[in-house]
């Protein structure tokens, strides 16, 4: 059967940076360790930007590094205006960041204000008093109502020292910001000053939408299996009216950037945050996080991103909060790996490259409760034994919820990995990292690596994989079949993920990657230009 789509909006081909950018996200603490602590830094990230550079990458998106208790791996943050020790200082920060620009290359940080730690002193200063000053920086009552934690269990945390409740979405070591103080977004427009000031190129807003700009409101219901609908408590009436403030100060600097993370699946409400005066995009974990491959559910998300957002989308199918896109989606056949790296290179929209994802790293899976790391993990994990499973029920619970799988240190080679493998190591290392790492596939044509090299050189050659909007968008038998126009070129993508089949080449027609041919039961991927007649 055949399903296709055909564009509705106008061109959206206005000149920006990050629409010709394919970016790269570094999860702090587990990209290049300079000094065997087991944690990455600055210093070992800096002495990898050649590395990051010959992937043809123009973007880079830092994981947060501000000082943090680390609870949540950098989004419990203690102070905005400080590199967490952990990862060197604000010389090595600059140092990086202008190494970075040397090379092209701009650099987003992610920024949490939903929350901060219970260790920041805004929070240590509110709770020492009901009349303190920075009482209202948080939201605090008498009586909870009965909202949940993302991460399980109740969001309301007694605290004896003023014998009242604070909110926390997440863990409990995360009080939630009160969006209705004014002079917490005073706060915040100065904390995003501090940053740009040093020079960063944009920012990623973590769970921007989940802001409490209305106050506690009523009860959240529940669903016919008892579950909480998270209805009162995200998407607030105020939330756009805090993002175009947020809009506002960063536009106070030239060509900068903001990405999204909208907790949500419904495409209606990702689109309302995206535009001139909010976000640039949004990311969409409907086609980021497909839990199991499906070539029509890619195409399905495909086609729902073109006919509901009126700009640029993202393609992902990895992050720090996701299974790695080799085992999930792959299901570790380097063949489809290969070709949804292609789908996410050449479709419209915005690329982001998980590290790793170039040498198909895998899923850690923990053997041992010790060996979770992850908040959520670990919440869930004790969860279960309160619930009366055993200690193998809910180690399989806990790896569920467990965010590690996509967390283990980058592969550089064996011997550098080595110093993870200490007893210092925030986390174990993949048993795969003998074979799948970057020194091997560097001397080798036909690796992943190189491969991904490829695609990358070829969307930064071609305007068309940048500023294309479809003329034909199209899936058949699992091959889906695109075709991009910009000026007077035109590009024809197909990937097949189904049965061996034959394309016809139109006229004027230069292959660009791939062959219009495939006898084999291996993927078609073949991608060529042509000139629009």
């Amino acid at each position: 059967m055949l399903s296709s789509c055909n564009s509705n909006f106008e061109p959206t081909a206005e000149k920006q940076w990050w629409k010709e950018t394919v970016f790269y996200e570094i999860y702090m603490p587990s990209f290049k360790d300079s000094n065997g602590d087991g944690y990455s830094d600055f210093k070992g990230m800096t002495n990898k930007l050649d590395y990051i550079e010959s992937l043809g990458v123009k973007g880079i998106w830092l994981t947060p590094f501000f000082k943090s208790p680390k609870v949540d791996n950098g989004y419990d943050i203690s102070d905005y205006l400080q590199v967490d020790e952990t990862y060197g200082n604000l010389d090595d920060f600059n140092t990086f960041i202008t190494e970075a620009h040397k090379r092209d290359i701009k650099v987003i940080i992610d920024i949490v204000v939903n929350h901060t730690s219970t260790d920041h002193r805004w929070f240590q200063e509110s709770r020492k008093s009901k009349d303190n000053p920075y009482r209202d920086y948080y939201i605090w009552e008498d009586q909870a109502n009965n909202w949940e934690s993302f991460f399980g269990g109740k969001a309301w945390e007694y605290d004896s020292l003023t014998s009242q409740c604070y909110y926390h979405k997440f863990a409990i070591e995360m009080a939630d910001l009160n969006w209705q103080n004014p002079k917490v977004l005073e706060e915040v427009q100065d904390v995003f000053r501090f940053w740009l000031d040093l020079g960063v190129d944009g920012f990623r807003l973590d769970v921007i939408n989940f802001l409490t700009t209305e106050g506690i409101t009523l009860d959240n219901p529940m669903d016919e299996n008892g579950k909480q609908k998270h209805i009162y408590d995200l998407d607030q009436k105020g939330v756009k009216q805090a993002m175009k403030t947020i809009k506002e100060t960063i536009n106070e600097y030239d060509n900068r950037f903001i990405v999204g993370e909208i907790g949500s699946d419904k495409i209606e409400v990702l689109k309302q945050y995206q535009g001139k005066e909010l976000l640039d995009v949004v990311f969409n974990f409907n086609f980021g996080s497909i839990p199991e491959f499906s070539a029509q559910r890619l195409f399905d998300e495909l086609q729902s991103m073109e006919s509901n957002m009126s700009n640029y989308p993202t393609l992902f199918f990895g992050s720090h909060d996701m299974p790695r896109l080799h085992s999930r989606l792959a299901e570790e056949n380097p063949n489809r790996a290969y070709a949804l790296a292609v789908l996410m290179l050449t479709a419209k929209g915005v690329p982001f490259i998980y590290f790793g994802e170039e040498i198909g790293m895998k899923n850690h899976i923990a053997n041992s409760f010790d060996e979770i790391r992850d908040v959520q993990g670990v919440t869930n994990y004790h969860l279960a034994i309160e619930e009366g499973k055993t200690a193998e029920e809910a180690l399989i619970i806990g790896n569920k919820h467990n965010r590690d799988k996509s967390r283990s240190p980058m592969q550089w080679n064996t011997d550098t990995l080595a110093g993870f493998s200490s007893s210092k190591s925030w986390i174990p290392l993949n048993p795969d990292y003998e074979t799948l790492n970057v020194a091997i596939q560097e001397n080798d044509l036909e690796s992943m690596l190189s491969k991904y090299k490829q695609l990358i050189a070829l969307r930064n050659s071609e305007p068309a994989l940048q500023y294309g909007d479809y003329e034909k968008l199209s899936i058949q038998d699992d091959c889906i079949h695109f075709i991009r126009t910009y000026n007077d070129e035109k590009i024809n993508v197909l990937i097949n993920f189904g049965k061996p089949m034959v394309f016809d080449l139109p006229e004027n027609a230069n292959i660009l990657l791939g062959t219009p041919m495939l006898q084999t039961d291996d993927l078609l991927i073949f991608i060529l230009s042509q000139t629009k007649p």
